[in-house]
């Protein structure tokens, strides 16, 4: 698909359409479907057995009524409703059904979704897809920069400095991952270590690491002796372990 700037003189964008359906995502919008039409139908009933009374007297109450139902439920696409007036009684009708042929068309998109991508074709549909989905660790290594390390924003004079910064931030960022990595990469095939959050099995993220690590203490190397760790406890000793840390002779 080719995908046109807003000024004419942007130039145009060729893009892929990859599309992807997902058994998850249509089962849940067949379960949201089915349970918007029952709200839908519940109230439509209600206003059935109300029609000429105190709330809606007129025809003019009952559609005010069913647009909202409308609105409320998102069933414009698929309600059909008739609204008279009884000649004998001077009462307001109602007469209403779900379109099948537009519920019909509304599941025949369940569960699909199109990715858009700049991938040339030596990259296959499924790989797109593989990349798309592996976007979450990117956006957690996102959310890091604000968390564990704590970057803030601040005023810098020139770009050299700006870079500087950068460089700084993405090798923390870099020390970081590898350490969660490496304890994940050691751990494995166990996914959780024990006692890393409030005393309880999880699965080791950079941020639990390097608060456990957080309380060990560091004797500083002196002419006599080199640097140590003293009796690291039970869940930092077995950090250690599987960092590769002996804590006799720390890096």
């Amino acid at each position: 698909m080719v995908l046109t700037g807003k000024k004419k003189a942007d130039p145009d964008l060729e893009l892929r359409r990859v599309f992807v359906w997902s058994s998850a995502r249509a089962g849940a919008a067949e379960k949201a479907r089915s349970k918007k039409l029952e709200r839908a139908r519940g109230d439509l009933e209600r206003l059935g057995r109300g029609l000429g009374g105190r709330y809606y007297p007129t025809q003019t109450q009952v559609m005010e009524r069913i647009a909202v139902i409308t609105r409320e439920r998102r069933v414009k696409a698929c309600l059909r409703t008739t609204v008279d007036t009884d000649p004998v009684t001077a009462k307001p009708t109602l007469e209403w059904h779900f379109d099948e042929a537009a519920l019909a068309a509304e599941a025949a998109a369940d569960g699909w979704c199109a990715l858009l991508t700049n991938l040339t074709s030596a990259v296959s549909a499924a790989e797109v897809l593989r990349n798309y989905k592996g976007q979450e660790a990117a956006e957690r290594r996102y959310s890091n920069f604000k968390g564990p390390i704590a970057v803030a924003p601040m005023f810098l004079k020139n770009n050299r400095r700006i870079e500087a910064l950068i460089s700084v931030i993405c090798l923390a960022l870099l020390i970081f991952s590898l350490v969660e990595r490496a304890v994940r990469l050691a751990l494995s095939p166990a996914v959780k270590l024990a006692g890393l959050w409030a005393g309880q099995p999880a699965k080791p993220t950079g941020r639990l690491i390097f608060v456990a690590l957080s309380r060990l203490r560091l004797v500083p190397a002196s002419a006599a002796s080199p640097a140590e760790i003293p009796r690291p406890p039970p869940l930092q000793a077995r950090l250690l372990e599987l960092l590769g840390v002996d804590p006799r002779q720390p890096r």
